[in-house]
């Protein structure tokens, strides 16, 4: 398939998100990616509900919502109602995974399961058929601008390789210093899905980026 551009709303002018949510709409993004972080999971406190509900006002696209959160059973039908149409939970947060992604799905949503860069992809060998995405963290979660892991390349071809060889419909998903010097490789290696944030929102041209990470030239 063809591969899917998510810009990251947490690299966007804060002070005038709507400007920047606009030009997401104009641009050849597919999705809108969302970053929720609670300051316990991670390090950092980002933005909540009436964030996402005044953003799914104005958004055309899908909003992509990646929980970085402890407990995120107790928000699932809230971040629904929010306007969430992806919603990706940590595994190393998550107790009950199946019955956190089961839930998911019963909710309406497609469900996604993210792992940082420490945690091996053979984990996820059990839960890859009740999942629509898996999220791999190319740097530390918690802070935009951080540089990419180069490590990450062979995990993504080793998710590549268990989700082909058991016919799962399943996207792989990238965040964390993705721009136009390593997009190329990693829809190559089996990327279905590019989350972008400072390469994009910092960029002089941003819908320009957003183009340049849409077609790889």
């Amino acid at each position: 398939m063809e591969h899917l551009v998510s810009p990251s709303l947490l690299a966007a002018d804060f002070a005038n998100l709507e400007k920047d949510v606009m030009m997401v709409n104009r641009s050849e993004a597919d999705w809108l990616h969302l970053d929720i972080m609670d300051g316990v999971f991670v390090p950092n406190i980002s933005f909540g509900f009436p964030v996402i509900q005044a953003v799914r006002k104005i958004a055309r696209k899908p909003l992509d919502v990646h929980l970085m959160i402890v407990d995120p059973d107790r928000y699932l039908t809230r971040f629904r109602d929010a306007g969430a149409n992806n919603l990706t939970v940590q595994y190393e947060a998550c107790t009950h995974l199946n019955r956190t992604v089961s839930e998911i799905r019963n909710l309406r949503m497609k469900a996604g399961v993210a792992i940082n860069p420490h945690t091996p992809v053979s984990l996820l060998k059990n839960i890859l058929p009740y999942i629509d995405m898996v999220l791999i963290m190319t740097v530390n979660p918690g802070f935009g601008g951080q540089s990419f892991i180069g490590e990450s390349y062979k995990k993504v071809t080793e998710l590549r390789e268990m989700i082909d060889s058991n016919s799962y419909k399943v996207l792989i998903e990238v965040d964390g210093g993705i721009d136009t010097s390593n997009a190329s490789k990693l829809v190559e290696s089996g990327v279905n899905v590019l989350v972008a944030g400072n390469s994009v929102f910092g960029a002089v041209n941003p819908e320009e980026t957003i183009r340049r990470l849409k077609r790889l030239y």
